[in-house]
This record gives C-alpha cells, sequence and structure tokens, in this order.
C-alpha cells in the first residue's frame, strides 16, 4: 500500500502549512494519534504502517502539481511553492508503538514540517485496518450507485457541496470512485473536494482553509482569551481576504462569536459548523450577523459535521431564505461500503515553548464529549473563557 502523491492531503493542511512557513518557522509541536472507537489492531499492524509512513519520504511535488496549485490557488505565493517542491516527508518525525490491541502514533518536530502528516496517517491507519482485518467491502459498482443517488438527492435539494472525506476514507480506491461518480454530471451541484489531489485529478476546485489546530496552536503559544482573534488576526494577514471562512468552534461557539467582531464579521465570507446542534449554530450565527447591521443573506455556513442526506435536507429546510448554505460531506461519501466506519482522530496535543517546556492544547468544541486535551488546561480555559457545562 503507497501515497501516490504529496497532494493525497486536505488542503487546508496546504493553507495552513503556507501561514505557517510565514509566521511561525521556529515553533515545534507535537500531534497524537486517538482512538475515539477503540478499535482493535491485528498483530504486525505497527509494521505495516510504519513501511507506508518510510515509503512517503519518497513523494514529491511534481511540476504539473506545482503549475495546477499556482493557477488554481494564486494566494498561494510563489516561494511558498518552490518551498513545497522542494519538501520532503520525514519518517523520523513519526512514532509508532503497538501494545496488543492498542496503537499509538506520535508526531513530533517543526510545525511547518509535521503539519502535513495528520491527515495522510489517519487514512493509512483506516485502510489498513480493513485490509489486515480482511474485511470486505460493497463492490466497485455498488460504491459508485451509492454515491450517484446521494448526488441526484442533493442537485434536487439545490445545495452546493463538497467531498471532505480524506481522513477516514475506507480506501483510496473508494475515494477515487466516489470523486469518478461525483464528476460525471455536468449540471451537478457538486463544487470540489477537501482533497488537492482528487480536485487536481477531476478538474474541480480544492475547498478548504484552516483546522481546529491553527486555534489550538495560538491558544497554547499566546494564551485562551487572545486565541481566536489572533489566530484570525494572522489569517487575514497571510491571505488578504481569500480563503474567508472561519471555523467557529475550538474554543465552542459562544466565546467565539464575542470575539468575531464587526470587522471580521464583514471581512469573513462565512463560519464552518463542525460541533454541536446545527440549527441551533444558524440561530446564533443569523443574529450575530444581525447584530452587526450585516444581511446573512450576504454570507454562508459550511456545515460538516457528520453529514448524511436526512441532516443536510433537514438544515437546507431551516436555513432556507435566512442563510446561505453549502456542505462538507466526509464519512458519509468516502466510508459508506457496507462496513463500519473508523472513529479516530489525530490531534495537536503540545507546543513546546521558548524554555523547552511543553504547554498543552485544549479543544473544546459545541458537544462536551468532543473536548480533547489535558484535563487540567481544560479547566483552566473553562475558567479563563467563563465557559460553564
Amino acid at each position: 500500500m503507497t501515497f501516490n502523491s504529496i497532494l493525497d492531503n486536505d488542503f487546508y493542511k496546504i493553507t495552513m502549512q503556507n501561514a505557517v512557513v510565514k509566521l511561525f518557522p521556529s515553533q515545534i509541536v507535537k500531534y497524537e494519534f486517538i482512538n475515539r472507537g477503540k478499535h482493535h489492531f491485528p498483530e504486525g499492524f505497527d509494521h505495516a504502517l510504519r513501511e507506508t509512513v518510510n515509503k512517503m519520504a519518497e513523494l514529491k511535488l511534481t511540476k504539473d502539481e506545482k503549475k495546477f496549485l499556482a493557477k488554481t490557488c494564486p494566494y498561494l505565493n510563489l516561494p511558498y511553492l518552490d518551498f513545497l517542491e522542494g519538501y520532503h516527508y520525514d519518517p523520523s518525525e513519526v512514532k509508532i508503538v503497538q501494545t496488543g490491541n492498542d496503537l499509538s502514533v506520535t508526531v513530533e518536530g517543526l510545525w511547518y514540517r509535521t503539519i502535513l502528516w495528520e491527515v495522510p496517517l489517519l487514512a493509512l491507519i483506516s485502510e489498513l485496518h480493513y485490509e489486515m482485518n480482511h474485511m470486505e467491502r460493497d463492490s466497485n459498482e455498488v460504491v459508485m450507485n451509492k454515491t450517484l443517488e446521494k448526488a441526484e438527492s442533493l442537485n434536487k435539494l439545490g445545495v452546493t457541496f463538497a467531498e471532505f472525506g480524506t481522513r477516514r476514507r475506507h480506501s483510496y480506491k473508494v475515494q477515487n470512485l466516489v470523486m469518478e461518480a461525483l464528476t460525471q454530471k455536468k449540471d451537478s451541484t457538486f463544487i470540489g473536494s477537501s482533497n488537492v489531489h482528487f480536485a487536481m485529478k477531476y478538474g474541480v476546485k480544492p475547498i478548504g482553509t484552516h483546522a481546529h489546530e491553527w486555534f489550538m496552536f495560538h491558544g497554547a503559544e499566546f494564551g485562551f482569551k487572545m486565541a481566536n482573534e489572533l489566530a484570525l488576526e494572522h489569517w487575514v494577514d497571510v491571505y488578504r481576504g481569500d480563503l474567508g471562512v472561519a471555523l467557529s468552534d475550538t474554543y465552542t461557539t459562544d466565546v467565539f462569536f464575542q470575539q468575531f467582531d464587526k470587522k471580521f464579521a464583514k471581512l469573513f465570507d462565512g463560519v464552518r459548523h463542525d460541533s454541536g446542534d446545527a440549527l441551533e449554530f444558524a440561530d446564533k450565527t443569523i443574529a450575530h450577523y444581525k447584530r452587526h447591521g450585516i444581511n446573512p443573506l450576504f454570507k454562508y455556513i459550511i456545515f460538516s459535521d457528520a453529514l448524511n442526506l436526512e441532516k443536510v435536507e433537514e438544515i437546507t429546510n431551516y436555513c432556507k431564505g435566512k442563510i446561505g448554505v453549502s456542505f462538507g460531506i466526509g464519512t458519509n461519501l468516502t466510508n459508506d461500503v457496507g462496513l463500519k466506519p473508523m472513529n479516530i482522530v489525530m490531534k495537536l496535543i503540545g507546543v513546546q515553548s521558548l524554555n523547552n517546556e511543553w504547554i498543552p492544547t485544549v479543544k473544546l468544541s459545541d458537544e462536551h464529549g468532543k473536548y480533547t486535551g489535558d484535563p487540567k488546561m481544560i479547566e483552566l480555559a473553562k475558567e479563563f473563557l467563563r465557559i460553564k457545562d
């Protein structure tokens, strides 16, 4: 099992790496694999994963890939594209340990280098899990037909949607089949993929801005009270109005909207919803724009939290005539193959300070079950931000 392209990754990893290269070239960070679903890994899984991780050192940005990025993403400037052309994965940054059926994976090193590991590692763990447990998926024809039916339903709803499913895909082959199905019809409301490699392969737009780690880093580096504001300011400094969708729930949406003032509300095109009740979030977002004298119909929400067709339809009907909507659909597209999708994540867990001490990061999403990080630091963040359970 091998990776075919260095761009087989989520676009927001590329956009964040560009920002990190510019603003934080010397920061050292640590990531950790979190097995939320308590999945069991068969004997030898660590060796198989290590073998594939080692092979990733051979991946390089091709001339055609560089041209695609330069043409499609003009906000990624030439010095960054030159850097990416010279970049390669360093497998020594990845530590893999298996104890019985448990798997530990950590990544440590300079942030601008290690930032690209998270998504491919999760995709590899997912694909290897199905492969080494000899789990049979639906046929290619069934996968294609399921995807075509979903696309048809979404077209009828008249909503734009993107494929966001790399990190927990069943396999590269399944994601490829899904993209093939989604790009068959010319009049589709399908607008792009978070996967840069597949966006290039199928001639669609790469979709994404930033992830939770952008805000989590700022919380550890500058303090929880300044995290949202500085994270947004730095994003604007780098992209000057491009990539204008702000992720809202790293320290809860309520705290985010306290700091997403009129300046940011006008500068950013919209916000992304990734946890908690979607309809409640829509109400809060609409009210926030109205409070600042902004017509919500000129803005939009990208919904991306564990979506299926029923949720998309409910959200669409609820938001109609109130605010613009778009959808990023992940696992329901790339891992709807007759098997249980894995529940796995990889999170930024620490930032190294100037005196070489590790500062733990935290994420306080709109679902308490999704809080991640050091328990003491979580309590500290809640106290600082006045978040009550």
